[in-house]
């Protein structure tokens, strides 16, 4: 253990998200979601857990199998639920088999590692899934090449390997009772495969989730991976949910820029409007950044109101949101922006003789705790609220820099106003009538005050202002 170095273990364990769960619950979050906990017995940087040498055990620096169910136990005495990363793809080189392979195609380019010859890495091409045109050796480099050259590629064609991913994931499933799977680098591994993994476990659970990692900024590839998607190969990959990276990028880039008919704002209505592609919007996965990418705060450059707007936008959306941990204390990486071991620094608190204690708010400074206040106002008002979770969604175009976001469902409005305006403007309400809320009296969720919808709202400074006519 050495916590000076952002590359090596940092001594963090099961025991110690089970001791501050009540934090995480009070926060407002429903779900955590760890990075892979299994064991990773390699010689360096597989603290992040996504190089694992037994799928079967938590690796005993984190814990016990037992503390696993605790942790899932205990969270579901809150209502909450946990998710289990998994990694289909790739193993660590270290893992037990690569010493004495059962077939000769266990893994890809098998031949090439035991002869001691060049490692061929992915050609990282991963639109070769999609891509009508694509030449077989490109396809080949993405699915079969090593994701790096410590992390074997493994060969779901093979169906004893096939069937062992399978057997596993249900396995762990049933073991701990997690409530869904984050699956890693989903376009990597043979897609049929996957196809056949997420139908497997969704016919063994129906009412499961696995979400899908696809790193792309192009709603068509991100919706490809969708169960039900109309692909015209035919193709059905059986996942509930992609990572949504396309309207990630949109929030950033629409809060950054500077407002004309084709930035800023008008980023966020149009990547919107891109939901006609998908199956089922509400079930893509959103988020502000995550454990391999710069924290929000840092994206926007310590900007506390484009941090704080962009999260209201995330929270808004037909999406399920994810937070990353530490965003609540505007957690970042400006001491080396990109950086993974800085990006995934410790949380504060969670050691003796921490001068900063976030669980308790010791140390915290006043953007801190206020930021922490926003976050838990929001979440706590999200978790229950039924609009947000299933009801329509109206938009308008993005006007004097404002963009105005509705969810409705029956009796309940709930109304996000983003204004990047730095002097105070006043917003002609009459332009929203078909909403229906002339008259109504709405509450600031934040604040608590309340605002009756006439003709006109006045915006005073920068920011979101979010309105629900729930009492």
């Amino acid at each position: 253990m050495d916590r000076t170095d952002g590359y090596q273990r940092h001594g963090g364990d099961l025991q110690g998200i089970i001791n501050h769960v009540d934090y995480i619950s009070d926060l407002g979050f429903t779900a955590i979601w760890p990075t892979p906990v299994l064991t990773n017995d390699m010689p360096k940087g597989s603290y992040h857990g996504y190089a694992i040498t037994d799928y079967y055990q938590v690796d005993p620096r984190f814990g016990t199998l037992n503390d696993y169910k605790t942790l899932a136990d205990d969270l579901g005495k809150k209502g909450m639920k946990l998710i289990m990363d998994q990694v289909a793809n790739h193993c660590g080189l270290e893992h037990w088999w690569m010493k004495d392979m059962p077939f000769d195609d266990w893994v890809n380019y098998q031949e090439n590692f035991e002869n001691d010859g060049d490692l061929i890495t992915s050609n990282h091409r991963r639109t070769t899934n999609q891509d009508v045109y694509a030449s077989k050796i490109d396809t080949k480099g993405n699915n079969e090449g090593w994701f790096v050259s410590t992390m074997p590629d493994l060969n779901q064609k093979n169906p004893f390997m096939a069937k062992y991913i399978i057997q596993n994931s249900i396995w762990w499933i049933e073991t701990v009772g997690f409530s869904g799977v984050r699956q890693d680098t989903y376009p990597y591994p043979d897609k049929q495969f996957m196809s056949n993994w997420a139908g497997a476990i969704m016919k063994e659970y129906p009412n499961f989730s696995i979400v899908g990692e696809e790193w792309s900024y192009n709603p068509l590839l991100i919706g490809y991976w969708q169960k039900g998607a109309n692909n015209r190969d035919g193709y059905e990959s059986n996942l509930k949910s992609t990572m949504d990276f396309a309207m990630q990028q949109n929030v950033i880039s629409a809060l950054k820029e500077q407002e004309s008919w084709d930035t800023g704002l008008i980023k966020i209505y149009e990547g919107l409007a891109n939901d006609f592609h998908y199956a089922s919007p509400k079930d893509l996965m959103i988020f502000g950044d995550n454990h391999d990418m710069s924290r929000i705060y840092t994206q926007f450059e310590g900007d506390l109101a484009n941090t704080k707007m962009a999260l209201s936008v995330y929270l808004m959306l037909p999406r399920i949101p994810q937070i990353y941990y530490g965003t609540e204390i505007l957690m970042n990486d400006f001491k080396n922006p990109g950086d993974h071991g800085v990006i995934r620094t410790d949380f504060p608190g969670g050691w003796k003789n921490d001068p900063i204690n976030a669980f308790s708010g010791k140390g915290l400074k006043a953007d801190q705790i206020e930021m922490q206040s926003y976050l838990k106002k929001i979440l706590n008002y999200r978790k229950k609220s039924t609009a947000i979770h299933d009801g329509k969604t109206i938009h308008f175009a993005p006007l004097n820099g404002t963009y105005f976001l509705f969810r409705i469902l029956e009796d309940e409005v709930v109304v996000n106003i983003v204004n990047k305006n730095d002097k105070p403007i006043t917003i002609d309400l009459t332009r929203y009538a078909e909403i229906g809320l002339q008259g109504k009296t709405l509450k600031n969720i934040i604040s608590g005050e309340e605002f009756i919808w006439e003709d006109e709202i006045e915006l005073s400074e920068k920011g979101s202002i979010i309105l629900t006519t729930r009492k």
